[in-house]
């Protein structure tokens, strides 16, 4: 259930919504053909005792917050517990690789090919800013988008990581 919803999951439940109105993003790239995605099929990068695997969350976008969390730690729970079926490892159209919870503040990830674009989550650090005359203390978190140039250029790119921190920033209404 929703107790157990980690940050992880609340991202990966933002970026199947939001990669949905940038297309570009939810595909694959194949000598030079562009095969965009009308599901998000979701890679979640896995640290394992064998290495880095990249087991799928299939259609993301049409799983609740709870559904997302509970595949999540199914699919990666097999990886590191090395009983994972091929068949979860292949069909990705999107990789969220999250080094946060390592304490890594700054990344950049490298794409899964033939996917287009990965996204790298940072570690929550304190950050500061002015408020009204006021100096305060804020968590943030950072994120990077690494992507294909062939398949689409930086300002989409930009507008999906916009659209993506603003659905992160009020995920209730996302819900």
């Amino acid at each position: 259930g929703m107790q157990n919803v980690t940050i992880t999951d609340m991202i990966l439940f933002a970026v199947s919504r939001v990669l949905l109105n940038h297309r570009e993003l939810n595909a694959h790239l194949t000598d030079d053909s562009l095969r965009l995605f009308k599901d998000v099929h979701l890679g979640v990068a896995t640290d394992t005792p064998r290495g880095l695997m990249v087991p799928n969350i299939f259609n993301a976008n049409s799983l609740s917050l709870a559904e997302i969390s509970e595949e999540s730690k199914r699919i990666t729970g097999m990886c590191k517990a090395g009983s994972c079926s091929p068949d979860l490892l292949s069909g990705g159209s999107f990789t969220v690789t999250n080094l946060g919870s390592l304490g890594v503040e700054s990344f950049t990830p490298v794409i899964n090919p033939p996917q287009t674009a990965i996204l790298g989550v940072c570690a929550v650090v304190n950050r500061v800013r002015e408020a009204e005359g006021k100096t305060q203390v804020y968590p943030a978190m950072g994120i990077s988008v690494t992507f294909d140039h062939r398949a689409v250029d930086g300002a989409p790119v930009a507008r999906f990581m916009q659209e993506l921190c603003r659905a992160l920033e009020n995920f209730p209404m996302l819900l």
